[in-house]
């Protein structure tokens, strides 16, 4: 996916966000539907490990100053065209514009973060399990970012990079040019002045090379799962990660999206790669990999 992120189990049921300002508990339905108590409308908070508060955001959130200004952008690119060849068109699909504000609680920063739901961002506009995964790990890992240069791809709503960002990393946040200024919102209200984060449009294999291919964090959080996809993030891979680089990759298991089959045969060819960690209960693996050999700097 060119920088976003999907849930398979909801996208297969035609799921999508209500009217209201709260998510639909789908395990909760699926629990009393066994007992043959089908909630059609029940609205439930959906509690998550590390979500504080969630409240709803305006009807019509504010509009925030364009993105940081980017030099490695492609003003070329036409995103209502990339848009339609990358987003998930269900019908019904967050049909329904809302935003919503959670705060999550990583390495001691308190991040707000704001997810502007509508047929508009579709799947980029929501905080997925795989990049909280991704960000537990970098807590329980003490992963360190300061002084590192990072790109995070297909960022959504950001949450992955502003958390490198706010431990001291010189980040680049890249997604396609509609999902910007959600990304850019978000660096605002959690990224003080003078921090080091600039948001970036990136369309993977179409001008990856723009970019410096000397990352030494390469970043994502649930990008695997659309198969035309792959051969396109591998080369991103390639490209931005440096000789002596590292990548991070989160992701939600969905055999029926070839995910396993991205990481078990295509990014092993080029890339050594570890399983760094393993979440049964959301079926989440973060993976790790390094360049095989050490390439000219």
């Amino acid at each position: 996916m060119w920088g976003l992120s999907a849930n398979a189990e909801d996208l297969a049921r035609g799921a999508a966000p209500h009217s209201t300002h709260r998510k639909f508990n789908w395990k909760r339905e699926a629990k009393l539907g066994g007992l043959g108590l089908v909630l059609l409308h029940s609205r439930e908070p959906q509690v998550r490990k590390r979500d504080l508060f969630s409240h709803p955001g305006p009807a019509h959130p504010p509009r925030y100053p364009g993105p940081v200004s980017c030099p490695m952008a492609n003003p070329r690119l036409d995103p209502e065209s990339e848009l339609d060849s990358v987003f998930p068109r269900e019908v019904g699909l967050f049909a329904d514009f809302y935003s919503e504000s959670s705060r999550f609680y990583f390495c001691g920063h308190v991040l707000s973060i704001t997810q502007n739901f509508g047929s508009r961002l579709g799947v980029a506009a929501r905080v997925w399990d795989a990049a909280l995964s991704l960000c537990n790990y970098f807590e329980s890992q003490n992963v360190d970012f300061r002084g590192k240069k990072v790109i995070e791809l297909g960022a959504g709503t950001g949450i992955v990079g502003i958390l490198a960002a706010l431990q001291g990393g010189d980040v680049t946040i890249t997604d396609l040019p509609l999902v910007l200024e959600q990304i850019q919102g978000n660096v605002q209200a959690n990224v003080p002045a003078g921090g080091r984060a600039r948001v970036c449009a990136l369309s993977w294999g179409i001008d990856q090379h723009v970019f410096p291919g000397d990352y030494d964090l390469v970043l994502g959080a649930d990008i695997v799962y659309l198969e035309p996809t792959f051969p396109l993030l591998l080369g991103t891979l390639q490209h931005l990660c440096g000789p002596h680089g590292t990548i991070y990759l989160a992701s939600k298991m969905r055999e029926e999206h070839g995910t396993e089959s991205f990481f078990q045969h295509l990014l092993p060819q080029h890339f050594q790669l570890e399983l760094a960690q393993r979440d049964e209960d959301e079926n989440v693996n973060i993976y790790r990999a390094r360049h095989r050999e050490s390439r000219p700097a």
